[in-house]
């Protein structure tokens, strides 16, 4: 899987600091890619695009019921 045209994304909860920095890439076809951005070159997991919508939805209704 060639990840040559991932646009990565940072997190908008990762601190400025350098600390605890996610990336996601987004606009592959049918996955997406999460990387530690402090190690671009490092370790990439991926999963099916729909796996990571229903993560995602499962976070933020978490978050909007405390």
């Amino acid at each position: 899987m060639a990840l040559s045209q991932a646009r990565w994304r940072r997190s908008s909860y990762s601190g400025s600091d350098g600390g605890h920095c996610v990336e996601v890439a987004g606009n592959l076809s049918d996955i997406v890619a999460i990387r530690d951005s402090k190690k671009p070159q490092g370790p990439t997991i991926t999963v099916a695009a729909d796996e990571w919508r229903t993560f995602t939805g499962s976070l933020k209704a978490a978050h909007t019921t405390t």
